[in-house]
């Protein structure tokens, strides 16, 4: 938690320690393919809050963290699938204090009912062999075409003081830092 009792975004890339990048709520919704509605409703029934700002009252900006646009487009991707909100709220709460990293390396197998959460391919096998799985979400998937069409986008860079709107975004950040290294 921060000084303000906000939660704040995980070390996840290396923009500093005092520092956060975040995307505000009309670029979440592009980018994960869903309306102003969803991403309301969801924010204000704790589904996915903006890790890095909510909004406190008229004219404050929520800002979304690159693992909260990630977990938006599998809520998305659940729901287009027919997965009812009820069992996708199991999955996020399963996912909540989850990295990137770890929320990358699964798939989501379901049978129409019940998510089923898979981390190898034998796992997936074992699961379609078994009769279960109707169909699956590559989470991996997900986070490589969000990477790619995040970087379009402006970010904000939040400090002590306040939010700068940046060109630049968290996966550009930690491409230069890995090339600097």
């Amino acid at each position: 938690m921060s000084r303000n009792d906000e939660p704040i975004q995980q070390s996840l890339f290396d923009v500093g320690q005092s520092e956060e990048v975040g995307y505000r709520v009309p670029i979440a919704c592009q980018v994960a393919g869903i309306t102003y509605r969803q991403l309301d409703y969801w924010a204000r029934t704790d589904l996915v809050k903006p890790s890095i700002r909510g909004a406190k009252g008229s004219g404050s900006q929520r800002l979304y963290s690159f693992r909260d646009i990630l977990v938006l487009k599998i809520v998305k991707r659940l729901l287009d699938t027919g997965i009812s909100l009820q069992n996708i709220r199991l999955v996020v709460e399963s996912l909540r204090d989850r990295g990137v990293d770890d929320i990358a390396q699964i798939t989501l197998v379901s049978d129409g009912s019940t998510v089923y959460e898979c981390r190898s391919n034998d796992e997936v096998i074992d699961l379609l062999g078994g009769g279960q799985g109707v169909f699956g979400i590559a989470v991996p998937g997900i986070m490589r075409e969000l990477s790619g069409t995040i970087q379009a986008f402006p970010s904000e860079m939040v400090g002590e003081d306040e939010a700068t709107v940046i060109g630049v975004d968290e996966l550009a950040a930690r491409r230069k830092a890995r090339r600097s290294s």
